[in-house]
């Protein structure tokens, strides 16, 4: 009776798809079925946010997603809002519960030994377009930075000497990062090809042939293109460069606060994603060696 009310009322009164009132139906009927099953004193009226808590947990230890789950609870709650505002209830059980946290899918990256082929093959040539092309990827690969980051560069940004760069990042909070003799002698040689074949029209480290700043779609393009054929992943981008940067480094035993510098992050908890993405790796390292595993 209550339910059906309720889903006449999101037909009529608010319009709602079939779909969605069919959805609607199944999440409370499942609620009213294990709201029924607990105890036989308890129903729709009488149940508390106790009640609410269970069955979430048990739309979970079913395999349920998240995402489901919350959507779920979502008709319970508006069920619930519909049913106090009509006085049909005496309370709201369901407004107290929240939803579950939907899990953050870990980044990708690519592996070592694929960014080692990629770096060092015979595959590259010495003109212009290459030799900027394998710049840029070094450059992401060794310092984590971001797309943005990358086409702001001016050459008064890089410190060739000092290998380091100032990097303008996100809300223009500038950071130094460092980098090793093998990117400041690429560095190095790109400004001499790019000096002898390009006439530059700005400030900018990396330029097009036509000497303007590089665009980041141009950037998006070159590091895709570089990645296909050398990496399994889908996504092939800038940002998977930085997060095999990040990977790296973990994995080789840097510390996490000093990541979290390299990377710009203002919250330690925005670099903690990568220590999972190091944990998983470990634990296939694990399966595919371990005997017994």
């Amino acid at each position: 009776m209550m339910i059906g009310q309720f889903l006449n009322y999101l037909r009529y009164e608010r319009n709602r798809s079939p779909r969605t009132v069919q959805s609607y139906e199944e999440s409370l009927r499942d609620f009213e079925t294990y709201v029924r099953g607990m105890d036989d004193c308890l129903s729709l009226q009488t149940a508390d946010a106790d009640v609410v808590r269970s069955w979430v947990e048990h739309l979970m230890d079913q395999g349920k997603k998240p995402a489901t789950v919350n959507l779920a609870l979502s008709a319970v709650r508006t069920f619930y809002r519909y049913a106090l505002a009509h006085h049909i209830v005496d309370k709201d059980p369901a407004h107290l519960v929240t939803g579950l946290k939907k899990a953050k899918p870990l980044p990708q990256f690519v592996r070592e030994s694929e960014m080692d082929e990629l770096l060092d093959g015979h595959h590259w040539t010495d003109t212009f377009v290459d030799v900027r092309a394998r710049t840029i990827l070094l450059l992401f690969y060794e310092t984590g930075i971001r797309l943005s980051e990358l086409v702001g560069l001016d050459d008064v940004d890089v410190d060739m000497t000092a290998c380091q760069l100032k990097v303008t990042g996100k809300r223009n909070k500038q950071r130094i990062v460092p980098f090793g003799e093998e990117l400041s002698d690429a560095l190095r040689h790109y400004v001499a090809c790019r000096d002898k074949e390009v006439t530059p029209q700005s400030t900018a480290l990396f330029v097009s042939r036509s000497g303007r700043r590089i665009g980041p779609r141009q950037v998006q393009g070159l590091v895709q293109k570089h990645l296909t054929g050398f990496t399994t992943l889908k996504k092939r981008s800038p940002h998977v460069l930085r997060h095999s940067f990040a990977t790296a480094m973990l994995n080789n035993g840097a510390g996490l606060e000093s990541v979290q510098k390299l990377l710009g992050h203002e919250s330690l908890e925005t670099t903690e994603i990568y220590t999972h993405t190091t944990f998983e790796q470990l634990k296939r390292v694990y399966n595919e060696a371990h005997p017994r595993a």
